[in-house]
């Protein structure tokens, strides 16, 4: 990281990602613009509960992925494609190019349609009710800051090259997608502050990866062991960064990332 070839390496956003209910599509952004200590707007804004998971909408705290529907336990999720529009909230679920459902979130019954679909569509896999859940100004986030992920594209280019076969950066789940560091050298971010577009932030953990990314986004099959690999090969399941937003700002697909201390 702090070599002259890394010091002067151009930094840039190659893509931009939300996920406005957790576990289901990513929606690809031109810009975001997060407050500070904030995630995206509306990124894991909504979760499905599956079954009781002690979650309390009058005093919302932070709970695992593994008490909502996720990837790491519902790999049949990536099947649908889903979509989420901020200005009426209304929700689409496709599958195979046929719209399965499209309902406003805002309504409870739009909201009662949705829990319904979901009840039939995870049948085999749910452990009780399916509740879907939003509480504004929280979010479903994998862990308990709310932050942005950032996947260093040079790191999966290196996964690739140890498996043998293409590796979709979408497994990852990412906000920001770059490019222009040193494989896994964002590692060595951590404790350090960045400018993202206009937005400062500060790197606070590694994301540990988990079964999730075991799943092909584009086929809904488990089909390469990331996480196993990551171990064998790196002594570790770390792959991407989590960082904090301090001041806030814009960023936009093409902007630079800078290292500030």
């Amino acid at each position: 990281m702090n070599s002259p070839a890394q010091a002067h390496a151009q930094v840039k956003i190659h893509a931009l990602y939300r996920y406005p209910v957790k576990g289901l599509s990513p929606e690809r952004l031109e810009a975001a613009a997060p407050g500070r200590f904030e995630t995206i707007l509306n990124d894991r804004a909504y979760a499905l509960e599956n079954g009781p998971s002690g979650f309390d909408p009058r005093a919302p705290a932070w709970q695992p992925k593994v008490k909502f529907l996720c990837g790491m336990k519902n790999a049949r999720l990536a099947s649908l494609d889903t979509r989420f529009t901020d200005a009426d909230e209304m929700f689409t679920i496709r599958r195979g190019g046929e719209t399965l459902l499209r309902e406003n979130l805002a309504s409870e019954t739009g909201r009662a349609a949705v829990e319904r679909f979901f009840e039939a569509f995870m049948e085999e896999e749910k452990r009780g009710a399916i509740r879907l859940l939003r509480v504004p100004g929280h979010a479903f986030t994998d862990q308990a800051k709310k932050a942005v992920s950032l996947i260093n594209l040079a790191t999966v280019r290196e996964l690739e090259a140890m498996i043998g076969k293409p590796v979709h950066p979408l497994r990852f789940r990412g906000n920001i997608f770059f490019d222009g560091l040193a494989a896994w050298s964002e590692n060595d971010l951590v404790g350090r502050t960045i400018r993202i577009g206009t937005a400062t932030a500060t790197v606070f953990k590694t994301t540990n990866r988990c079964a999730a990314t075991e799943v092909n986004p584009e086929t809904a099959m488990r089909d390469i062991p990331i996480p196993q690999i990551l171990r064998e090969r790196r002594d570790s399941v770390v792959l991407g960064i989590y960082a904090e937003i301090e001041t806030s700002g814009r960023f936009a697909e093409g902007d630079t990332i800078e290292i500030l201390r």
